[in-house]
């Protein structure tokens, strides 16, 4: 969670809390270029070392690189365009087809390959499947460095759903081996299959195993890098746990895990990258490394290498399959392969807090929010119809806090009494106040329980509506283009202090007028006015950077409420102030006693214990 974001719950809990109180009785900007981030200078080719090896242990020999011209193939199904390089014989490019960059409507319809979010870019930053080892004689082997051989000069390969393809590529070795790299893909998904054949290598290779190593990590593909950044992380899942790092601070990090693993993956805020091996093994492992730097033209980037540890048997051949998944983080859709990639998706915590916000993003928010899309098509209405759904669920709760509410209007001039009969014995008010809440059974917290008990909900629909890319891109009416950003309709020649902001968002200002409305009818103390206007302002402030789909749910959400607040207030419903029968009061109130203790302490203060006389 960034800095802007903790800075926002921490105040809107201020907030919270102050508007409870008056409800109660007494007591970097970045300018980030309009091009991938994969525009970038080429970066100087770089010597991966196995992670079973320590690096002064090995002879730091690259095969030497031919002048073999490179050769490129392209592999298009329904879902990507993969591009495929003779050198190194990896994938050069992927474009999500389904998926568009942030500027793709400044271009037109023939720069086709800019209009499609890229993931990888091997010549720059995002993605490298290399196979690394060293040899016996401390030859370090990096299939980055190799010429590959396809198995024909066809390009493209174009597959429908249900097509397959495999696609060979070899290369030899020095001491005679040869190194196969295997890419299948089917037309209908975006995992496609990896396999690796090493031959004539058994009595040469130093170790015990060989490393699977995807470097760099993925394009940078936002318009937002600091947000983008902050989602960015890299994980290993091994036994039913997940190991994460994160690069958000200023050092590298790194984390190492041995034995079984089930997938190592690397992931941005909506796309992300996942290596399995097909039969794990006792003796493999992983490792895990990532930096961040900053950009003055690009903003902040986090680099992530994840490398399998692969047992090798000392055979002069040996066959080992995997499993590779380049595509959005939808959790349908990871959960669909069945092999827990939807570990890998963030519904986002509350300061850590994720038993909170991940139970409800699952099981209750995502799978309301894809059924509601089934039937309606813009993301937008189903904001709308998703927070009409919620109002009415919690219905019981915010009815019991607005009858609460109401009672303590309605308690107001007798309070008012109170306050002025004391006014110069504070202790003496608040006691008499205590008996008052007693004698007509209002509870002075009775509108502050229900509103905590929401609070679960809507931080788990802050952080849902900040990591799902259902909603990126997706337009909806008028000014509001892309439902998972903020819909600026002007921006500032300077930043708001403390805030940082510069941008002016509307549906944050329509937001603002909602709040403004609702603390208008519940503040009913004179000497708590000013906060009917404080509280809207800073909390607009707050939301002006927060996604238009989060702002439009809010919004639909504080004027239901308003509605729902104002038909109590008019309607008879019965809610009158009579003393209850002094058999069915309820005494012992946390405040009551709070109050009884101050009362004795401030009586010990005035009569302190007299000291005996010593004879």
């Amino acid at each position: 969670m960034d800095k802007q974001t903790t800075l926002a719950f921490v105040l809107i809990g201020l907030i919270l809390i102050s508007w409870l109180y008056i409800n109660s009785p007494e007591p970097v900007p970045v300018n980030p270029s309009k091009a991938d981030s994969s525009i970038v200078a080429e970066k100087n080719d770089t010597i991966i070392a196995p992670s079973s090896e320590k690096k002064s242990e090995v002879i730091e020999q690259q095969i030497v690189k031919s002048d073999i011209p490179e050769k490129i193939y392209t592999v298009e199904t329904e879902k990507a365009r993969f591009e495929i390089t003779s050198k190194g014989g990896k994938l050069r490019r992927v474009f999500l087809k389904e998926f568009k960059t942030w500027y793709y409507s400044e271009y037109p319809d023939s720069v086709y390959y800019r209009r499609e979010v890229q993931l990888i870019n091997s010549k720059f930053d995002g993605g490298e499947l290399d196979v690394v080892f060293v040899t016996k004689n401390g030859e370090l082997v990096n299939s980055s460095a190799l010429d590959f051989s396809p198995p024909s000069e066809k390009s493209p390969y174009i597959l429908a759903a249900g097509d397959s393809l495999e696609f060979v590529l070899s290369a030899d070795l020095s001491q005679g081996g040869e190194l196969k790299r295997t890419l299948k893909f089917k037309g209908d998904l975006y995992e496609i299959g990896f396999s690796v054949e090493i031959t004539g290598m058994g009595s040469y290779l130093s170790g015990g195993s060989y490393d699977l190593v995807w470097a760099n990590g993925l394009n940078f593909v936002e318009k937002n890098t600091v947000d983008e950044a902050n989602y960015s992380s890299a994980s290993v899942y091994s036994g039913e746990e997940q190991i994460i790092i994160d690069a958000s601070g200023d050092e590298a990090v790194s984390k190492e895990a041995a034995g079984k693993i089930d997938w190592v993956g690397i992931k941005t805020k909506y796309f992300g990258m996942i290596m399995s091996p097909d039969k794990p093994d006792a003796d493999g492992g992983a490792y895990l490394s990532g930096n961040r730097t900053e950009s003055p033209t690009l903003g902040p980037r986090e680099y992530y290498t994840a490398r399998l540890k692969v047992p090798f048997q000392g055979k002069d051949y040996q066959k080992d399959n995997f499993s590779i998944y380049i595509g959005p983080l939808q959790y349908d859709l990871l959960s669909s392969y069945e092999k827990s990639y939807e570990v890998i998706y963030d519904f986002g915590s509350f300061f850590g807090l994720k038993f909170i916000t991940r139970p409800i993003s699952e099981y209750i928010l995502l799978p309301l929010f894809t059924f509601l899309h089934r039937f309606i098509p813009n993301y937008g209405w189903v904001i709308i119809i998703f927070s009409i759904i919620i109002k009415l669920i919690l219905t019981p709760l915010t009815k019991q806090s607005y009858t609460s509410i109401k009672k303590m209007q309605l308690l107001q001039p007798k309070m008012k009494e109170l306050k002025e009969k004391y006014k110069d014995d504070p202790a003496k008010q608040q006691k008499e106040l205590m008996g008052l809440y007693s004698t007509y059974g209002v509870s002075p917290f009775g509108g502050c329980l229900p509103m905590l008990l929401q609070m679960p909900i809507l931080i788990a629909l802050f952080t849902f509506f900040n990591v799902a890319v259902e909603i990126r891109n997706e337009p909806f009416v008028w000014w509001i283009t892309n439902l998972a950003a903020p819909d600026v309709i002007f921006r500032l020649p300077f930043a708001i202090p403390l805030f940082g902001i510069q941008i002016i968002s509307g549906t944050a200002l329509l937001l603002g007028v909602s709040m403004f409305l609702q603390q208008k009818m519940t503040t009913t103390d004179p000497s708590q006015k000013a906060l009917v206007y404080i509280m809207p302002v800073m909390l607009t402030i707050l939301f002006m950077t927060f996604p238009a789909g989060l702002n439009i749910y809010y919004l639909m959400f504080n004027f239901l409420s308003y509605g729902q607040q104002l038909y109590i207030n008019k309607r008879n419903d019965g809610t009158e102030l009579v003393p209850v029968e002094k058999s069915k009061r309820k005494s012992g109130g946390f405040m009551q006693r709070m109050m009884e203790m101050a009362e004795q302490q401030k009586h010990a203060q005035k009569n302190p214990p007299k000291k005996k006389k010593k004879f």
